[in-house]
């Protein structure tokens, strides 16, 4: 049984700006931010184990999962009823 990815409003905006940045800066991959998200979600609603484990994070329980193709972190954790995106990070971030 797939689980609803539930999104904080941090990460929310977060995603609506890398989006904006995608659009004006790679033109020849518009849309690649919010499909990759948005198979990522697929993914931790079937699976939210999947990601791995932030050791040293301030929210307990955190765990990260790469988006290769755009290169951004999603942070997120399993809390008892669904998985909840905390945060979306360029790995430029670090």
């Amino acid at each position: 049984m797939a689980l609803r990815v539930n999104i904080s409003a941090h990460a929310a905006s977060q995603i609506r700006k890398a989006a904006e940045w995608w659009v004006e800066n790679r033109p020849a991959a518009l849309g690649a931010v919010r499909t990759d998200i948005g198979e990522a979600l697929t993914l931790l609603a079937q699976q939210p184990g999947f990601g791995a484990t932030c050791e040293g994070a301030r929210t307990k329980s955190v765990r990260r999962l790469l988006l290769g193709r755009i290169r951004y972190f999603i942070y997120y954790r399993v809390i008892p009823d669904a998985p909840e995106m905390l945060a979306v990070w360029h790995v430029s971030r670090g």
